[in-house]
């Protein structure tokens, strides 16, 4: 592709994803249109205005493959084949079709740190010492060290012929060996296969963990708790990025952004400097990891460590290096159970607040299915309620062999599940939400028949109508997107106030982080109110509860 060389006032590239609000879809809990309970892709050609009228520009299609679902979807059987259960390759060609008529792009998961072991390569690589897929995936004779799986106990199973394999993940979820060029030769032809198709980039799966040190040294006891900040440094994790950007991103006006699970701030720079030509952008954990402890567990967190984290991430991100923002995706609790108040008495105005922070910082900002509609996390009380293999993992580790009491677990479960994020999508208060004519394959939150889309957009002071309203208004004022960073209020225990200046143009926005009024210092200059989740205020150094608002600063 020709280089980009328009620049903003204060020096960054333009570039068409730094630009655009992106929308992501875990494809099984969207909407059903067969009966089967589980969504697929015709359902989300179905509801696609319903995405189009927020004014996204992006959505990010979580897996849709062929896949066995053990670890529901992100274990791959065949990279070239639409998953049964939602739909066919017709499907998707229709699906993109519809999306590129709409106006938006298509991003989708890829997920090559690993395949599923019922993957052909996979069930080659096994089935013999001398097999010349043997290389495909990492063997050993013997266990070399002792590493975990990010789900829980060994990372290294052993197969029937005596030998183990390597799973940072299940272990139907065989790590592959990018060591060998046949296998990066064989990852960079599927994402030709799907790029030719006329997709617009990939979310990265994971993709630090793809070149693993050959030494096999044990884990350091300060990281046991944390491996993903072992296994994320690679030593030829850059080597293959930039051999992967060189020999097929750069070939397409695409984007790429990974997940970057385990690395460091001070090592963003390395994968994302667009000098380097690696990738375009990753995902930091810092922001959703701020209620968690060293053991994964929750624990309380303070609005001043919270904002620390964006300060933290703008000095040490330059010119070259452009962030995103997100709060939430199908890894994360519900946005407004975790980050706002999900009581019936200030659920909207929290979830408006955070569709405020999220619309108005500094980078590309990803918002996951039913952020629109403030869906809330469910309280699960029986072991059986829950479907993500981490969890069962956990219960298995820590309530079946002693650690945790039951009340315990799911006190912490209700709080960091996963499967939060992956019920089904209310549509309306009906039969299952209307999400499904069948059975859904995941029990909906008890709440459809008061928090759903139908209601969402049938009243027009709705979550839907703000985010709406707020895209539209990022999308028209480069400060919102392009502009500098200032955290105004840094240590303020409730108020999170911020500047975005590009040259003369500067917007202040304020929230208020609790269910009490609480004043705030502001700068003078201060000119008209310009947009909030309660309307113009008479006295500007005063926030209502739960109140955002954004002020042009003269």
């Amino acid at each position: 592709m020709p280089p980009h060389t328009e620049t903003t006032p204060n020096g960054y590239v333009k570039r068409w994803w730094k630009e655009a609000v992106v929308y992501q879809v875990y494809p099984r809990s969207f909407y059903d249109s067969n009966g089967d309970g589980i969504g697929d892709l015709p359902g989300l050609i179905e509801k696609l205005d319903h995405i189009k009228g927020l004014g996204v520009d992006v959505i990010w299609l979580s897996p849709h493959f062929d896949s066995p679902n053990a670890d529901n979807g992100y274990d791959i059987r065949d990279y070239r084949q639409v998953g049964a259960e939602f739909g066919t390759m017709s499907d998707f060609d229709d699906l993109l079709a519809a999306i590129k008529a709409a106006g938006m792009k298509l991003i989708i998961d890829l997920v090559v740190n690993h395949t599923s072991d019922e993957h052909q390569w996979f069930v080659e690589s096994r089935s013999s010492r001398n097999n010349p897929k043997r290389d495909y995936y990492i063997w050993s004779d013997e266990k070399p060290n002792d590493w975990t799986s990010i789900f829980g106990g060994p990372a290294w199973t052993q197969s029937e012929d005596g030998d183990w394999y390597l799973h940072l993940f299940d272990p139907k979820q065989p790590d592959l060996n990018w060591d060998n060029a046949e296998v990066r030769e064989g990852v960079y032809d599927i994402m030709r296969f799907w790029l030719d198709k006329g997709i617009d980039g990939f979310r990265m799966d994971v993709i630090p963990f793809i070149s693993k040190d050959k030494t096999f040294p044990n884990l350091p006891e300060d990281l046991r708790a944390k491996p993903q900040y072992v296994y994320a440094n690679g030593p030829k994790v850059h080597d293959y990025l930039h051999e992967m950007n060189r020999k097929v991103l750069s070939q397409y006006d695409v984007m790429t952004v990974g997940e970057a699970f385990g690395v460091t701030l001070a090592d963003t720079p390395k994968l994302i400097d667009e000098r380097r030509q690696e990738l375009d952008m990753i995902f930091q954990f810092a922001a959703v990891e701020v209620d968690r402890g060293r053991d994964g567990r929750w624990k309380p967190w303070t609005l001043p460590e919270f904002k620390a984290v964006f300060t933290r991430q703008d000095q040490a991100l330059d010119r070259h290096c452009w962030p995103t923002f997100f709060l939430s995706n199908h890894d994360n609790p519900r946005i407004v159970s975790r980050f706002g108040d999900d009581s019936p008495q200030w659920r909207e105005k929290s979830a408006m607040l955070l569709a405020t922070l999220t619309l108005t910082m500094k980078g590309t900002p990803f918002i996951y299915q039913g952020d629109e509609m403030g869906l809330t996390n469910r309280n699960f009380t029986e072991i059986t309620q829950f479907n993500d293999l981490w969890t069962k993992n956990a219960w298995q580790a820590e309530v079946v062999n002693g650690k945790w009491s039951a009340e315990d677990f799911f006190a912490n479960q209700n709080k960091v599940s996963r499967d939060h994020a992956r019920m089904p999508i209310p549509w309306t208060s009906g039969r299952q939400g209307g999400f499904t004519a069948g059975r859904p394959w995941f029990a909906l939150n008890d709440n459809f028949q008061d928090i759903n889309a139908d209601r969402a957009i049938r009243d027009p002071g709705s979550i839907y109508y703000y985010y709406r309203d707020l895209i539209a208004r990022r999308h028209k004022t480069p400060a919102l997107i392009y502009g500098d960073y200032k955290d105004l209020a840094p240590d303020h225990p409730h108020v999170f106030t911020y500047e975005r200046r590009l040259e003369d143009e500067a917007y202040l926005i304020t929230l208020n982080f609790s269910p009490v009024e609480n004043k705030v210092p502001l700068p003078p200059r201060l000119t008209a109110w310009l947009a909030g989740n309660y309307g113009p205020a008479d006295i500007f150094d005063s926030l209502r509860p739960w109140e955002a608002r954004i002020h042009r600063v003269s």
